[in-house]
């Protein structure tokens, strides 16, 4: 497992523990404060399975983005404490103070994975 206070890998497999569900095969992983604030403003679309986890992170935006994403908000003890599904294009998120990471995806994972509050997230290099 990667994550909490460990070095990430430059990609991750992300799994619902919790439900035993892949989140996404192949996750990019932001860490850098450019990574971070980029993330995925002016890509044309996120391919089905993919991500971004950033790293620290307890809000996001979707300006200048141009398609819907899925959100998956994480806690210090990697729980899912909310789950925005397709949001919008030039939106901004919640705050959340006591978050630890937060999780962009192509909208409809968070319902293809069946990920909801509460679940519990672990991590795993991508291959």
């Amino acid at each position: 497992m990667v994550g909490r206070g460990r070095s990430w890998p430059d990609h991750v497999r992300i799994i619902n523990q919790s439900k035993g569900t892949v989140v996404a095969v192949r996750a990019a992983v932001a860490r850098s404060a450019w990574d971070r604030g980029r993330g995925l403003m002016f890509r044309k679309s996120l391919d089905p399975g993919t991500g971004l986890v950033i790293d620290p992170c307890g809000s996001i935006h979707s300006m200048w983005m141009r398609f819907p994403i899925d959100v998956l908000y994480i806690s210090r003890d990697d729980a899912v404490v909310r789950a925005d599904t397709a949001m919008p294009p030039w939106r901004i998120g919640p705050l959340f103070a006591g978050g630890r990471l937060v999780i962009e995806l192509p909208e409809g994972t968070i319902a293809t994975s069946q990920t909801e509050f509460g679940d519990r997230l672990v991590y795993e290099p991508a291959r």
